[in-house]
């Protein structure tokens, strides 16, 4: 059985989802998450880079901080987009205040930050807060 590889968001576990199943979730085979959750799912650094190295499905992630006025005033945008987007692409958070670390490897200069990855790789990004259908257009173009 073929299918798309996806890495759980919650404990790092490569998973095969049959194509069909993709849009009602699958669920991971250790830890029983959901694989396509209908919202972004906060993430630390290294999930974030085996999910982006791994997956088959797009992954876009959000590069935010607590104290940041946009960010906050993008999140409830940015997990509308998730369920919008859920079966296509799959979209993360990560705290930049709380991996520092990780705003340094990805060279982000501003948040909010949104990196796409796809077969392993960045294929592109975009500062400043956006609101669903900005979000889901730049996913899908």
């Amino acid at each position: 059985m073929a299918g798309k590889k996806l890495t759980c968001l919650e404990c790092g576990q490569l998973n095969r989802v049959p194509e069909d199943k993709l849009a009602s979730g699958g669920k991971c085979g250790v830890c029983g998450a959901v694989l396509m959750p209908g919202k972004a799912v906060e993430v630390d650094p290294k999930i974030l880079a085996k999910a982006a190295k791994n997956d088959d499905l797009p992954l876009v992630a959000d590069f935010w901080a607590p104290w940041c006025g946009p960010c906050r005033m993008m999140a409830p945008e940015f997990s509308k987009a998730a369920n919008t987007l859920r079966g296509q692409a799959r979209l993360v958070k990560l705290n930049t205040e709380d991996h520092q670390k990780a705003g340094a490897t990805y060279r982000i200069r501003g948040i909010p930050t949104m990196v796409a990855f796809a077969g392993g790789r960045e294929v592109k990004r975009q500062s400043g807060a956006m609101q669903e259908n900005q979000i889901v257009g730049w996913v899908q173009s």
